[in-house]
Order: structure tokens, then sequence, then C-alpha cells
């Protein structure tokens, strides 16, 4: 009776490990890549439960989920000789779930590599305004890269942006002395240019008075307003050549 109980038993804890191994969960994110006797079962399994032959099968989980790669920092000479300092960040997914696991050993790893190698690799081909003004321009080259690159592998790259890019102190004293000398340029471009389109007006002024004697005399009342308005004690009285030629002339007749 005692041995039948103890066979009951073990029969009963080999079932409840049997099912334990056996009965497999993957989440909605997740797919169990599976290997029968070292063979690749064509299907991914999962979400949700299912089944596995104990010591027959053997599953790899794969995180279906988009996964952020910060990229080391990396030192890069641009085209225009310039060392920089680039960081940069990358987001994949894996769409093909037996192809990460089977054709590349460690695709973490390996996109890192080819991220940074990539990285260094586009910016050394671009001058250091380029890589200041054009970061669209040059994140968009830099997926395109790294998606060809992943793809045999079941990994999908959405976005890559570079981050920061530290540069050299000596180079940013000159940069700075560059962007002030653009604004004063600009400031002595936009000076001239008032100073043409004033002296453009003034000479449409003088083509008016001459071809209008009346409009002087208007011009000439508005002086005296304005100077009578004034609070200072010396004042100025103008007056136009035309009121003292007769007595100038007069006055050389009697000369």
């Amino acid at each position: 009776m005692n041995a039948a109980i103890i066979i009951i038993a073990v029969l009963f804890l080999l079932l409840v490990l049997f099912l334990f191994s056996a009965i497999k969960v993957a989440r909605e994110y997740e797919r169990g890549i599976v290997f029968r006797l070292g063979r690749l079962l064509p299907n991914p399994k999962g979400p949700g439960l299912f089944l596995l032959i104990p010591i027959v099968d053997r599953m790899v989980k794969v995180d279906l989920r988009t996964i952020t790669l910060t990229i080391p920092p990396q030192e890069v000479i641009t085209k225009d000789n310039v060392p920089v300092r680039v960081n940069a960040v990358s987001y994949f997914r894996i769409v093909d779930p037996k192809a990460a696991i089977v054709q590349i050993e460690n695709f973490m790893v390996a996109t890192s590599q080819i991220a940074q190698t990539t990285l260094r690799s586009v910016l050394g081909q671009h001058v250091l305004d380029e890589l200041l003004s054009e970061r669209e321009k040059i994140n968009s080259i830099l997926q395109g890269i790294i998606d060809e690159s992943t793809a045999p592998w079941g990994i999908k790259v959405s976005i890559v942006e570079v981050k920061d890019v530290e540069i050299p102190s000596s180079m940013q004293r000159a940069m700075a002395r560059q962007a002030e000398a653009e604004r004063e340029r600009r400031a002595k471009i936009i000076n001239s240019e008032g100073e043409f389109q004033a002296a453009e007006r003034l000479k449409d002024a003088a083509v008016v008075i001459s071809e209008q004697p009346v409009a002087l005399q208007l011009r000439y009342l508005q002086t005296l307003l304005e100077l009578g308005a004034s609070q200072s004690t010396t004042i100025v009285f103008p007056a136009p050549i035309d009121l003292i030629r007769p007595f100038l002339d007069r006055a050389d007749g009697k000369t």
C-alpha cells in the first residue's frame, strides 16, 4: 500500500514537472522561436498559451517592441578636417523574429556596431557647416544606410537622430568671431541700403522742388514753425537767397 502511494506521488510529481516545462505563455509583444532537436520550426509561437515538448524543444523569446539604441560618442574628422565628437540615438524593432535569431548571433551588438561605423563614415563625408545646419538630411542618410544593412537580420530601423556635436573650444571661438563678422557685415549692408534709399528720396524731393517753387516756400514755412516751437534761446533764421537777391543786385548797381 505504501509503495503504491509513493508511485502515485512520483507520477504526480513527474506530471507537474512535465506540465511546468511544456506550458509556455508569450505576451502580446513577444514571439517564441522554437528549435526541435536543433531544427527551427517554421512558425513562431505566441502570443498566448502554447505547449512545448520537454527536452526535445528549446525556445528563444523575441521582443517585438521598438528598441532604443544609444550610439556611444564617436570621434569624427569632418570633410573640412575639423575633429568633432558626436553621439546619436537609433530606434528599431524586429519585424522577422526568425531572422533575428538565426541570421545573427546577437542582433543588439551587431546593430550597435553597424550604427557606430555608419555614423563615422557618413559624418566624415560632410563639412562642419552641413553637420550643424543640415541635421535632418544627415539623419535621413544614416537611417537609410543602417536600415539597409540590418534588413537581412529582420530588423527595421525607423529613426536615427544625431544628438550632440561637440566642437573643440578653439573652433568655437573661431565660429563666434565668424558669426560676429557676419553680423557686422549685414549691419553695414543694411545701413548702406538705408543711406542709398534716403539719397534717392532726397533726389526725388529736389526734382519736385525744382519743378514746383511753391513746394520750397511751404518747406520754408514748415521750418519756421519747427524753429518757433523749440526752447532754444538762439534761433538761426534761414532766409532764401531769392528774397535777398534784389538787394544784392541793387548794391552791385550802386558800386
